[in-house]
């Protein structure tokens, strides 16, 4: 496989987790009146409980491609993820659906953990870092189409045809995978399947100051994402009334952390993973501390293009930190890389998802809580950073990062 094939089955590996998401998000209001569903608040468990899913049951699958390799626990999971999707379509209820949506994400996990494992066992160091920007370029494809695709589905049907999508979309893949994918795991880095060897992994990861500190940092940011992404329907149409031009809206503000990610992968080689993520969360800092000002500074709802100004330049910081917390964390544990990407992906994945529940949980009737939630994740973010790197940012520790 070509390094530029390789790219594109990794994206849309992953792409399957954020298909999941965002392309039902048209469809909450729908799901909710279909399935009794009063509180518009409570319709975005069906964000919330599937990215639970998702977090959790990356604790699993690192250990397991540890020790069974990478590509047979990778394609169980994209079965988990099919059958759990193509049973929704028939479930009656919405605590149902809720159940199936978790264990969807359970399947999902095998395609963040092991897909950043496979980037780590063939690439290290500033190559990962371009490796993966690249990566995320393409997966944020799938949050600027989705939405848009979501409600282009629907003209056809109601909101089931959208999990027959998902599922379709996701065979597609698992099946270029099982042609394509080769196993990545060198023998030398296989470990026992055993308590005591995960615990140690576990340890390993838990006590390294970098890894930790930026996977926590990583938790607070992506909270942010969360939370925009479980009340998003409710601001770009309850607020600014957008209606169908909604996915044209959320579609924008992807576009830009596309962008961030291409010039990621073009800078990150000369300039190193710390220059970028350090410089890109100061700005993001700084947008969010002007966004919440300007958002206190009227009761009234701010206009809509100022809105997705701020947004649109926040996410493209956003965009930059992401790939390179994640390679900065990954760094210093190649020899376990599996379990190490689990015990991140949980951390980040969970503490995240919780994060995000609080804040579009938190939704009044305006963008306050949301903006409110982005500055806040910012301060602790660099909070965390600065333990990492014991005060001083900006600061290469090697010509690797």
């Amino acid at each position: 496989m070509g390094k530029r094939e390789f790219i594109a089955l990794a994206a849309f590996l992953m792409a399957v987790n954020s298909l999941a998401i965002d392309i039902m998000l048209p469809a909450l209001q729908q799901i909710g009146a279909s399935l009794g569903v009063e509180s518009e608040n409570h319709r975005q468990f069906v964000v919330s409980t599937y990215l639970l899913g998702f977090g959790c049951a990356q604790l699993f699958y690192g250990p397991l491609s540890d020790r069974f390799g990478r590509r047979t626990p990778l394609l169980i999971g994209l079965v988990i993820y099919i059958a759990s999707a193509v049973s929704i379509v028939f479930v009656p209820t919405f605590a149902g659906l809720l159940v199936l949506r978790f264990i969807q994400g359970i399947g999902s996990a095998a395609t963040r953990v092991i897909t950043v494992s496979i980037v780590r066992d063939i690439y290290g160091g500033r190559q990962m870092a371009e490796v993966m920007s690249l990566i995320m370029m393409v997966f944020m494809i799938v949050p600027v189409i989705a939405p848009g695709t979501g409600q282009i589905v629907m003209f056809f049907g109601n909101w089931h045809l959208i999990f027959l999508f998902i599922a379709a979309m996701a065979t597609a893949i698992a099946v270029w995978a099982y042609l394509r994918l080769p196993e990545t795991l060198h023998p030398a880095n296989v470990r026992p399947f055993t308590a005591r060897s995960i615990l140690g992994a576990f340890r390993l990861v838990l006590t390294n100051r970098v890894a930790l500190c930026y996977t926590i940092a990583s938790t607070f940011i992506f909270g942010a994402l969360f939370g925009f992404i479980n009340s998003a329907q409710q601001v770009y149409v309850g607020i600014y009334g957008l209606g169908v031009y909604f996915p044209f809206a959320f579609a924008g503000v992807a576009i830009f952390m596309s962008l961030s990610s291409f010039f990621n992968s073009r800078f990150v080689g000369k300039l190193g993973m710390r220059r970028l993520s350090h410089g890109s969360l100061i700005g993001f800092i700084a947008i969010n501390t002007i966004w919440l000002i300007v958002q206190m500074a009227s009761s009234e709802p701010m206009p809509f293009a100022l809105f997705i100004s701020f947004f649109g330049l926040a996410m493209f910081q956003f965009g930059w930190i992401g790939s390179n917390f994640n390679s900065l964390a990954m760094e210093p544990l190649g020899h376990v890389a599996g379990t190490a990407s689990s015990v991140l992906g949980f951390m980040s994945t969970v503490g995240g998802a919780l994060i995000g529940a609080g804040i579009g949980q938190a939704f009044d009737g305006t963008a306050l809580p949301m903006v409110a939630g982005y500055f806040t994740v910012s301060i602790i973010g660099l909070v965390f950073v600065l333990i990492a790197e014991k005060g001083r940012l900006f600061q290469q520790q090697n010509s690797a990062v």
